[in-house]
């Protein structure tokens, strides 16, 4: 049976790992080195590397909580990223290789947020199989509201009139270089009074993100008589259009904001995505649904689409041993 090598990862890794991510069938600009370490300082790093003799062939993002690795906590999505030449009797070696090396280590469990297909380049669906053969307990599932911009879709009457309705109130999308004003006058003062917190990203943070990822991370505001009434920020990867963040004032009902700016960047700025992706709308990990929010962002046009997330006992690395024949 063919052995990999497997190791953490070091700093002297950046390059290698950062090359690979580059040109992988299943991975987006959160697994570059500079995304995963903004925020170093909250993780224990236990990120993984897996060579074929001296071919890097495989990573798993990840960090490490006692006796658990988790792929990743800081991301919002993470698993086996794979070379495009990847078959599946490579990937159950290769998988079965870092749980034993997991399991060699002292660690115990191994979780998986998975990565939704459709951000994935190529068919990327080898973890899954895995996942089945290693008897997986399946943790979590979150629904996810997205748009096939491929395929015909239509808003609701009633968001073509919340539209209409921006535009006989003069707003204006601009796209931004500048995060403050949003940040600091529209996003944390609403969270903080509807959710009593801040938002994952500080205004420091997504601006050093943004100078990496210039053409990743983008940023809107709407303005009515050069006054700012909501924002969003989109993280931006091949094949999809995520708004990462997204909000408006007090008026944003009367004003249409909110759908005004939808419709600005799923017809105009993003129309040559495949996908839109609206994000969640569940609630205590996946297990209750936000009927109103979900209500509303399949009246753009959405269809459902799930994220699993996955807890494996890393000791069943052996179950992987007799599958090929």
């Amino acid at each position: 049976m063919k052995k990999y090598l497997v190791r953490q990862y070091t700093t002297a890794d950046f390059e290698v790992w950062n090359a690979f991510i580059s040109v992988a069938k299943n991975a987006t600009f959160l697994f570059h080195r500079n995304f995963m370490e903004y925020h170093k300082d909250r993780f224990q790093d236990c990120s993984l590397l897996v060579f074929d003799e001296n071919k890097l062939v495989a990573v798993l993002p990840a960090n490490r909580v006692e006796d658990t690795v988790f792929s990743h906590s800081g991301l919002t999505y993470g698993g086996l990223v794979l070379s495009q030449k990847a078959k599946l009797s490579s990937t159950i070696l290769i998988f079965k290789s870092i749980l034993e090396f997991l399991d060699g280590n002292g660690i115990s469990k191994l979780n998986i947020k998975e990565i939704p297909g459709f951000y994935c380049d190529f068919l990327s669906n080898e973890m899954d199989y895995c996942l089945f053969i290693l008897q997986a307990k399946l943790i979590r599932r979150d629904a996810l509201s997205v748009i096939d911009l491929s395929k015909p879709f239509a808003f609701s009457k009633d968001r073509k009139q919340c539209v209409k309705r921006g535009e006989r109130n003069d707003l204006v999308v601009k796209e931004e270089l500048n995060f403050e004003l949003f940040w600091n006058e529209i996003l944390i003062p609403n969270m903080s009074k509807k959710h009593q917190t801040n938002p994952v990203h500080s205004l420091e943070e997504i601006v050093l993100l943004h100078s990496y990822f210039p053409n990743n991370i983008r940023h809107f505001n709407v303005y009515q008589y050069d006054k700012i009434v909501a924002g969003t920020t989109v993280f931006v990867t091949n094949n999809v259009a995520h708004p990462q963040y997204i909000s408006g004032n007090n008026d944003k009902n009367e004003l249409g904001s909110l759908d005004f700016l939808y419709h600005h960047l799923i017809t105009n700025v993003f129309n040559d995505k495949n996908f839109f992706d609206f994000g969640i709308s569940n609630e205590e990990q996946g297990r209750k649904i936000n009927e109103g929010l979900l209500f509303w962002k399949e009246t753009f046009g959405t269809k459902t689409a799930v994220q699993s997330f996955y807890e494996i006992d890393t000791k069943n690395y052996t179950l992987l041993e007799s599958v090929l024949q």
